[in-house]
């Protein structure tokens, strides 16, 4: 899908995608072997503790003169960072913890496309052949690995 809508070259932001998905699938396997045993607010708590040294940098680096931000950006940004990124998570590793990465994590895939679906219905954004296309096969992928026996170890 990339690859198609890059036109039909690999950049290097097609490289970083790849390592942040890779980066993101050790992430996941990794906390859901620790909320089993420390739970959930622990894991994100101590994800965010660890990583706030080696984002203060580039945070700062790039980022605009605030002065100029408007409240509801600041409130937007506030929400995202709050809900989206730390109160979500502690029931999502709570899921994977209960379920199994190998099963739950799978439903992780269809998130871009829940995206796409959503921007179409509630921006009006224009949903190509392509996309639902690839929507479809990786929605045929997670059902037929959803149906498969999970052996743990």
């Amino acid at each position: 899908f990339a690859l198609n809508e890059g036109g039909g070259s690999v950049s290097w932001a097609d490289l970083a995608l790849l390592a942040a998905v890779a980066s993101a699938a050790v992430g996941y396997a990794e906390g859901t072997r620790l909320a089993q045993s420390l739970g959930g607010v622990q894991v994100i708590s101590w994800a965010v503790v660890i990583a706030t040294p080696a984002l203060l940098i580039p945070a700062g680096h790039f980022a605009p003169d605030s002065v100029g931000v408007p409240l509801d950006s600041w409130l937007a940004f506030l929400y995202v960072s709050l809900v989206s990124q730390f109160l979500a998570f502690i029931p999502w590793y709570r899921g994977l913890a209960l379920g199994g990465i190998a099963r739950v994590g799978q439903t992780q895939l269809l998130q871009p496309f829940f995206t796409l679906l959503a921007a179409a219905v509630l921006l009006g954004e224009a949903l190509d052949v392509t996309a639902l296309v690839f929507a479809v096969l990786v929605c045929m992928t997670v059902a037929m690995g959803r149906g498969m026996q999970v052996r743990r170890a």
